[in-house]
């Protein structure tokens, strides 16, 4: 099958082979895949991942390995990335996330989306709902982890939100919180990508004209810079909250002591809820189709990871269809 493998170079194959499933597994036929920055920082050595890259996606299962989910054949479908082992602690108690022994998706021990077919758990499936097209289920994933914010912060109507970060996911974050009754406000460098969010009622800015005065109550790290910790914590209030979205290949040094000072919560956030992402992209409550900056085929995947790799692009998707 064609795929695209980071072996410690990046290798865009054509014969790579076809993914068996296992007991309780799936094989989908993907249709679309997205390009997420986390694919970009394992290629500069994140997470140490060797293998098929991508867990942005939506296909069409093919087979299932047991009689209890068969039908599922036919259905479209996106995915939970992550495959919890079942039977530690934290898979018992609903953090199959954390699992020590997790695999997920084109991030650890398992092949990815970047591919003609990929293998997930049929519990990990959700079926897209018929008016939600390839190009916004696609978006199922990184829309459910901004979504995941709202499962963690209590967000109260007086609110003063900043998200640092006009990339595909900042965006996407702060179209989510405007769902909110808090002020949202999203900052960037990039005109085209902050118009996306603005188009949709999102007050935006550029970051260069922000003064570093503590008036925020919630201050989202989407920056996916070394630095972007160092500037939140510029913003935010004392006893507000820094919620952490970025990942990056480099180990980073900071002074916390701000942190401790300031009394400040930090939130790690990663995966989210993939049922109120879904049902925002077919009640089309967040319209994702502006965030799309390319399709490419696979021939052009080179093409796709240059692109989505440039500064003023949002989200590149490839095409196996």
């Amino acid at each position: 099958m064609k795929a695209i493998l980071f072996d410690g170079q990046l290798k865009f194959l054509t014969d790579y082979p076809i993914p068996m499933p296992q007991a309780d597994e799936a094989l989908v036929r993907v249709r679309l895949a997205g390009i997420c920055n986390t694919d970009l920082e394992i290629i500069k050595g994140y997470q140490g991942f060797r293998g098929v890259l991508g867990h942005e996606f939506v296909g069409i299962v093919e087979e299932v390995n047991g009689g209890d989910h068969q039908h599922l054949i036919g259905k479209r479908v996106v995915g939970e990335i992550n495959c919890g082992c079942g039977l530690c602690d934290y898979c018992r108690t609903g953090l199959q996330r954390h699992c020590p022994s997790r695999h997920t998706l084109g991030i650890r021990g398992k092949d990815g989306a970047l591919a003609e077919y990929l293998t997930l758990p049929v519990n990990n499936l959700f079926q897209v709902r018929q008016n939600i097209r390839d190009e916004e289920a696609v978006f199922a994933e990184p829309l459910a982890a901004a979504f995941e914010i709202l499962d963690q912060v209590h967000i109260r109507p007086t609110d003063m939100i900043l998200v640092l970060g006009d990339g595909k996911l900042g965006v996407l974050v702060a179209l989510t919180l405007a769902l909110s009754p808090a002020h949202v406000l999203l900052a960037g460098h990039h005109p085209d990508k902050l118009r996306v969010a603005n188009d949709q009622g999102v007050a935006t800015a550029n970051a260069s004209d922000l003064r570093a005065h503590k008036s925020y109550d919630i201050v989202v790290e989407a920056t996916g810079s070394q630095g972007g910790l160092t500037v939140a914590l510029q913003h935010v209030k004392p006893r507000g909250t820094v919620v952490l979205k970025s990942t990056l290949a480099v180990d980073a040094e900071m002074n916390l002591a701000p942190v401790v000072i300031d009394e400040i919560r930090l939130v790690g956030s990663r995966c989210g809820p993939f049922e109120p992402s879904l049902r925002a992209l077919s009640e089309k409550i967040i319209r994702v189709g502006p965030l799309i900056s390319g399709i490419f085929g696979f021939h052009r995947a080179a093409d796709a990871f240059d692109m989505a790799r440039a500064k003023n692009s949002l989200k590149v998707l490839l095409d196996f269809r």
